[in-house]
This record gives C-alpha cells, structure tokens and sequence, in this order.
C-alpha cells in the first residue's frame, strides 16, 4: 500500500543501523483469492526493490507468506500454500534456508561483542542506594567490566575501585557489551558523577575527557 508504512520502516531500520532484515507477508487469507502466490510474488518483487534501494540486500533478506491471524508459516509449514518452496538467504557468512518465520527469525546472525577492545561504559544515571553507597548505571558498549576493576571516569577524571556489579538483581563476574548493569564504586558521591561521564579501565587506555 502507498499508504502503509513498510518503506518508513525499512529506511528507520536500516538509518538506525539494523543490518539485518527478515519480511513477513502477512495476512495471506486474505488475498484474492485466500493464499494467492502471485499476489505474495508482486509484495516480494516490490519490497525487494525499495529494500535495496535504502541499502539492503534483498538476496540475504528472508520474505516469509504468513497468516499471523490462522499461524500459517508462523511456527511450522502451512498446508495452504504448498506453491511455498521455502525461503533461503545468502550471505557472506554463508546460506541459510527454512520454511516458516520462527526459523527465519533464528537464521539471524547475532551481533558480535566487542570484549577485545578496551572498557567504554556510558553513565545513564548515577544512584544512592542505601547500605549499598554509589551505583553508576549504564550500558556496557565495549570491553569488559569485572569488580575489582580500577575505573576511571572522564571527564571528571575520577578514579575509583569497582566493588560489585550487578544486572537485573543479579551480581555479574564479568559485564560484556550490550549488558545494561549497575555497579557499586567506592569512595565516590553521587554528587560528584553524572549522566554522560564515561567509565573506562584506568589501567587499560582509558577514555580521557
């Protein structure tokens, strides 16, 4: 539809950096007529189309016909469209093919992590917690984060021992990137960090503000 917003999606996805896609033609019983392939073929060649005008590649793209409201093609392969060979995806970590969404959606390849470079944590805020003391909270962007680390905070050039850290109530030996975590500091007030100061091993090229 010209009115839809799949394109708008699309460009979001691909503007915000999500390198992968999966598209799932949904609403197939409702085609004229119910479960139409060529009507599925025309979505297939003009998504494809506008996809890899934004910068996809629409042969590592899996397009699936599902019927969200029935759960053909959802989780196993529907009897309603036996003109459905499946869908494949090439690319340059190799070719993957399936017949139903769930398995498209576990063909995606997970980000890596970049543990390997050096320790980058963003504070999106910064906690007193009683009996505990001072917790910055942010997300883990590269490197690792373990307690025991001497972190330093830049700009401030703050350092300090990191005593525990801890994600979803739970302590962590060791924060990788992508884990959102909190992580009780020693000898530092609440006053003295703030949202946007950025923590990094003192000890291993730290962030300098």
């Amino acid at each position: 539809s010209k009115n839809g917003q799949t394109r708008e999606h699309a460009l979001l996805a691909f503007t915000l950096g999500v390198k992968q896609l999966v598209v799932g033609v949904n609403k197939m019983d409702s085609t004229e007529p119910p479960y139409s392939e060529s009507r599925f073929e025309e979505i297939k060649k003009e998504v494809s189309s506008y996809i890899k005008k934004i910068g996809y590649n629409p042969a590592a793209v899996a397009f699936v016909p599902i019927s969200g409201w029935h759960g053909d093609n959802m989780l196993e392969a529907s009897t309603k469209m036996p003109w459905f060979k499946g869908w494949n995806v090439e690319r340059k970590e190799g070719k993957n093919d399936g017949k139903c969404l769930i398995e498209a959606l576990d063909a995606i390849l997970p980000p890596s992590r970049p543990t390997d470079k050096p320790l980058r944590l963003p504070l999106q805020d910064v906690y007193k917690i009683g009996g505990i003391g001072t917790v910055p909270v942010g997300r883990v962007e590269t490197g690792v984060l373990k307690p025991g680390t001497v972190v330093v905070f830049a700009p401030a050039n703050l350092t300090t021992e990191v005593k525990s850290v801890e994600m979803h109530h739970e302590a962590l030996q060791e924060a990788v990137p992508g884990d959102n975590v909190g992580f009780n500091v020693k000898n530092v007030s609440v006053k003295e960090l703030r949202r946007g100061f950025v923590a990094g091993d003192s000890k291993a090229n730290p962030p300098r503000g």
